[in-house]
């Protein structure tokens, strides 16, 4: 069976109003827009003018989806701050703006996300050793993007 043909758009106009479209739908990077655009079959010259417009046009804005971005990871997923920092990474943003988008995220909050992160695995957690329990839940957190001394530091003040 055959894929099916990504559609191809020549005309800038129609491909400008689909952007918009796809940038008003969710907040979206730079990156995502370009690749889309580029999916879609336009020149490099036409991507570039098009993505200025959007700019132009507050479509797209890199400061608000990497403070969106941050915002969502943490408190949807309960990301930390490392892993939020790799997927703001991915989509290309500059080190400026993520610094920003991690200052959003407020640290009372985030020690509670860790602590939660961590009781619920330890909920789940059948090992009997206390070492080898201390250490699965560290990896599982540090895998969750939290800072290892952050994880010691839960770890130590309660009784996980």
């Amino acid at each position: 069976m055959d894929q099916p043909k990504a559609t191809r758009i020549t005309d800038v106009k129609v491909a400008l109003a689909k952007a918009e479209h796809f940038c008003a739908y969710q907040e979206r990077s730079q990156q995502e827009v370009r690749d889309k655009l580029y999916e879609w079959g336009l020149w490099p010259a036409a991507v570039e003018q098009i993505i200025s417009e959007l700019i132009e046009g507050n479509f797209l804005n890199e400061d608000r989806f990497a403070k969106a971005y941050a915002k969502g990871k943490f408190s949807q997923k309960a990301w930390g701050r490392i892993k939020i920092k790799q997927g703001l990474k991915l989509k290309r943003m500059p080190d400026v703006l993520i610094k920003k988008a991690l200052l959003t995220i407020d640290a009372d909050d985030y020690l509670t996300a860790l602590t939660r992160v961590l009781e619920k695995k330890a909920a789940i957690l059948s090992e009997k050793n206390a070492v080898k329990r201390r250490y699965k839940l560290q990896q599982y957190a540090m895998g969750r993007g939290y800072e290892a001394d952050l994880i010691a530091d839960v770890l130590k003040n309660s009784d996980l």
